[in-house]
């Protein structure tokens, strides 16, 4: 069986990039960027970085400062790559968040967008993180509320759900599945930083097409092996998912709700 929690692959990238970046992931990412641009940091790491979608917002809210920019997965980082040339302040290497290839102390700000709910051990992400801090630094990270509270996602399930006889592929479960403030806040402090913060951001965000999105949705994200694996047509169930998408939220262009979280703390 496939790892569905780290398995992007593939095409799988380049699709994640193209029709869900856009619409789910480049506003958070935004606000990510002004959220590290107003510490002002030298050196910056980021993990799970994905295709890059928060670095160049980092990047270029940055006056001065270097990101280097890590993920687990070398096929997202190629992408990433591709948005940077040699002069641009960023720097690339495949890493792994829970065993992280820095010396103790070499940066003054942490940030992962969207990454924590994929981490096996996120005792050992956070102590990593902490390590790699210089003291006096800053961590922040954000991660997706329920499934409810961004309901293309129940769409997906309940589109896979029909599609499978009610046992739809689990993968969508696990983006949201890290959404209780409280109990997070609980494990910083227990991992031993200090002078937490948390909030919500809730944001509209516009869908040109339904028809695009569903199948992004489909081909960007480990889902797809799943799929794959049942003998399942990503293609029929695309379709089905965009028609549910309309049925939900209107016709094209189209706002769909999305909420996440946003943490922020520091190394002592």
């Amino acid at each position: 069986m496939v790892d569905t929690n780290s398995a992007f692959v593939g095409d799988i990238p380049g699709n994640y990039d193209r029709e869900m970046g856009p619409v789910i992931f480049d506003h958070m990412a935004r606000i990510m960027a002004q959220k590290t641009a107003a510490v002002s940091p030298r050196q910056v790491l980021e993990l799970a970085a994905g295709t890059g979608i928060v670095t160049r917002h980092v990047s270029s809210a940055l006056d001065d400062g270097h990101i280097v920019v890590t993920d687990l997965n070398e096929p997202m980082l190629d992408i990433a790559r591709t948005k940077f040339s040699e002069t641009d302040n960023v720097s690339f290497q495949t890493a792994d968040a829970q065993e992280l290839p820095f010396d103790d102390a070499s940066f003054d700000t942490v940030i992962c967008q969207f990454g924590h709910m994929f981490f096996p051990d996120r005792a050992k992400a956070y102590a990593e993180a902490l390590r790699v801090l210089k003291p006096g630094g800053i961590y922040l990270f954000s991660t997706w509320g329920t499934n409810a509270e961004n309901p293309y996602s129940e769409l997906v399930i309940e589109t896979l759900s029909a599609a499978f006889d009610g046992h739809p592929p689990g993968f969508m479960k696990v983006p949201f599945s890290l959404y209780d403030a409280a109990a997070i806040l609980d494990e910083v402090a227990q991992a031993g930083f200090v002078e937490p913060r948390h909030e919500y951001v809730e944001h509209a965000s516009t869908v040109a097409s339904f028809d695009n999105f569903a199948l992004g949705l489909m081909l960007g994200s480990p889902a797809y092996f799943e799929v794959l694996e049942r003998d399942g047509d990503h293609d029929e169930i695309a379709r089905d998912l965009a028609h549910n998408m309309r049925a939900r939220f209107g016709s094209e262009p189209s706002a769909i709700p999305l909420k996440a979280h946003f943490f922020q703390m520091v190394s002592p």
